[in-house]
């Protein structure tokens, strides 16, 4: 599947079947997240059966049902860590999704201390991705146009069209998409709009826009 038909069918999903990941799917999955420290220095691990960090008030606040497995993203403090973390959780999302899974990118509603994920002394557990077979595919968040979300001198080339298309299918805190993006010839700049979780969010953007663009196309400014 086309990595647009794959972010277009991705949405957040709160709810999950009873329904255990296994198999190829999960060895797929644990690969992926094998990948992405290995690459970023990162320390995701995927909690599976594991129903303790989302059996809370706070989970049931945020309307969480049945979120029996989920991704934990721990890493060491540096400059670029939470940029780090949306780039490769998004990595990972969108793995998941072409694996038959859903997911949703909780930074709150779940009780941290009640994760058995293992955290070294110099580590922090950041935020968690919930995981699983959702009850169901979740619905398409509203988005700005690529216009709103962009400025280009001389005509748009098709390359960044259709970085910006994925863009406008990241998800972002509470759907703000605070971001903007700058094209100068084959250069790109990416800055944020100083909003809640908005250094994350530009990760998340960072992944989407580079996949779909194609890294031969442009470099980052």
């Amino acid at each position: 599947m086309d990595i647009l038909e794959i972010m277009k069918a991705r949405h957040s999903v709160r709810s999950y079947l009873d329904k255990k990941i296994e198999g190829e799917t999960k060895a797929k999955l644990l690969q992926c997240i094998e990948e992405c420290n290995k690459e970023s220095g990162l320390n995701i691990q995927g909690c599976f059966d594991e129903p303790k960090a989302f059996d809370s008030f706070l989970a049931h606040y945020g309307k969480f049902n049945n979120v029996n497995n989920y991704i934990a993203i721990v890493g060491k403090k540096s400059k670029d860590l939470q940029e780090k973390i949306g780039y490769y959780g998004e990595k990972i999302v969108l793995k998941a999704q072409e694996l038959g899974l859903n997911t949703c990118w909780v930074a709150m509603t779940y009780s941290k201390g009640k994760s058995p994920c293992k955290i070294e002394s110099d580590e922090k557990l950041h935020i968690v991705i919930a995981i699983g077979y959702g009850a169901t595919a979740g619905i398409a968040h509203k988005s700005k146009k690529i216009e709103e979300l962009s400025t280009c001198e001389g005509e748009m080339p098709d390359w960044f069209k259709r970085g910006m298309e994925a863009a406008t299918l990241a998800p972002t805190a509470m759907n703000q998409q605070k971001f903007m993006f700058y094209l100068n010839g084959n250069k790109v700049k990416l800055k944020d709009k100083m909003a809640f979780y908005s250094k994350i969010d530009l990760g998340i953007v960072k992944y989407h826009f580079e996949v779909a663009a194609g890294k031969e196309n442009f470099i980052w400014d």
